[in-house]
């Protein structure tokens, strides 16, 4: 536990750093600051700043929202961010802590946009691959608008004899539904696929394809690399349909 002073000085440099009141900023010193073990000073204790895998330009890319749309939602750039989180020896905290601590630390940062900001900023730190989720699995990703509304897109998922046009037979079971919204279906490997619809105008709507709990980096390409197959077959049928209407 740092000294009186010193302890005082931190939680200044914190408050600078982060816009936290002297309460808040002290509250959270006083709890990352642990008592030496024997034979331990804290000047002893090193907490290196783990290296991003790409340079600033890339960050955005590599967080996977573009720095226009973070700054407006919560204040600050992926800069900013990585700034003020390394200030505070984020990298040393679990995802859970992140995220919390930015939700209870500012009020313009909604419970979405600290799961997305923390995402985010671990992985520009390296500490979380593209696609994975704090739990170690791994998702994979597509999303594609049809000229069709959502509702037709929705049975095409839903219903299995529509579904089989494009997609394998067996291999997926529903688990939920929420007509003209989402489906969630159990797969036949274990894994789970999540499917949301999302309209876009008038004969026009979006598909989401969550495939989740993948389980290692190798996994996500060759997913994704599936789903775009299937969802260009689902595009054909889609076309088949309204030619036969």
């Amino acid at each position: 536990m740092p000294t009186n002073k010193d302890l005082k000085r931190i939680v200044r440099d914190r408050m600078r750093k982060t816009g936290e009141s002297y309460t808040a900023a002290r509250a959270v010193v006083v709890r990352r600051s642990p008592e030496p073990s024997q034979g331990e000073t804290p000047s002893s204790r090193s907490s290196a700043i783990p290296k991003s895998p790409v340079g600033k330009a890339q960050r955005p890319d590599l967080a996977g929202i573009r720095d226009e749309a973070v700054h407006e939602k919560t204040g600050k750039t992926w800069a900013e961010w990585v700034e003020v989180l390394d200030g505070v020896e984020a990298y040393t905290w679990t995802h859970r802590e992140i995220a919390r601590h930015l939700s209870e630390t500012y009020a313009s940062v909604n419970s979405w946009w600290a799961q997305s900001v923390t995402v985010g900023y671990e992985r520009i730190r390296g500490m979380r691959d593209v696609g994975q989720r704090p739990d170690g699995s791994f998702d994979a990703n597509k999303t594609r608008t049809y000229p069709v509304d959502a509702t037709v897109l929705f049975a095409m998922f839903q219903d299995a004899r529509r579904r089989r046009t494009w997609l394998e037979t067996g291999v997926a079971k529903i688990r939920t539904a929420i007509p003209g919204k989402s489906i969630r279906f159990d797969w036949d490997d274990g894994t789970q696929v999540n499917v949301t619809f999302v309209p876009k105008g008038p004969n026009k709507s979006s598909v989401s394809v969550q495939h989740v709990r993948l389980a290692g980096k190798d996994d996500v390409e060759p997913r994704k690399s599936f789903w775009q197959e299937r969802l260009d077959r689902l595009g054909d049928q889609l076309r088949v349909r309204a030619s036969n209407d």
